[in-house]
């Protein structure tokens, strides 16, 4: 399993690099690997205001749908369209291949996300 140094994940699975006021969201590799093979991924509109913990994408995969929630509160301000005709993107590099990307609307929240190292804890719990 591949966590990165320099994100911030969440008990979801999601991961954000955060970027001065905006930050791209994705799930994170322990997402994708429990996921499989991925099909299909719901992207959101643009300018969608969203608060954290809203679901913000879907991810189908040849064994499950699985919804993405959204880490922390912001606007969208990009979706990687990629990602609508090559969805399995994610599952060959999840940490370059983005969902979505935000502006952030209360920085706060990032202080209850997890490090890199607090992640691997999480997750080897969960496994």
């Amino acid at each position: 399993m591949k966590i990165v140094e320099g994100l911030l994940y969440s008990n979801d699975h999601e991961w954000i690099k955060v970027e001065g006021k905006e930050a791209y969201i994705g799930i994170t590799d322990f997402a994708q690997h429990k996921l499989g093979e991925i099909v299909y991924v719901e992207l959101p509109q643009v300018d969608d205001e969203l608060n954290a913990g809203d679901v913000f994408s879907v991810v189908e995969s040849v064994k499950a749908a699985s919804d993405s929630y959204l880490p922390v509160s912001g606007r969208v301000v990009e979706v990687n369209e990629d990602l609508d005709g090559e969805p399995g993107l994610i599952n060959e590099d999840p940490y370059a291949n983005w969902i979505v990307k935000i502006e952030l609307t209360d920085e706060s929240e990032l202080e209850e996300l997890m490090n890199a190292e607090e992640y691997e804890d999480f997750c080897s719990k969960e496994e």
